[in-house]
């Protein structure tokens, strides 16, 4: 119960910064992974598939 509320008060809220709650959401789904390139972002295989 203590892992649920800590990940839930990690993500931004999204009445306050849209983009940010989206970008906290997907990181948490493990969809998506920063590359070593700035600006660029590796797609991992369920957020491939949902794509």
């Amino acid at each position: 119960m203590a892992d649920q509320k800590k990940m839930v008060e990690a993500i931004t809220s999204m009445e306050d910064d849209f983009a940010q709650w989206y970008t906290d959401v997907v990181k948490k789904a493990e969809l998506i992974d920063y590359s070593s390139v700035r600006g660029c972002m590796v797609l991992r295989p369920y957020g491939y598939a949902i794509w």
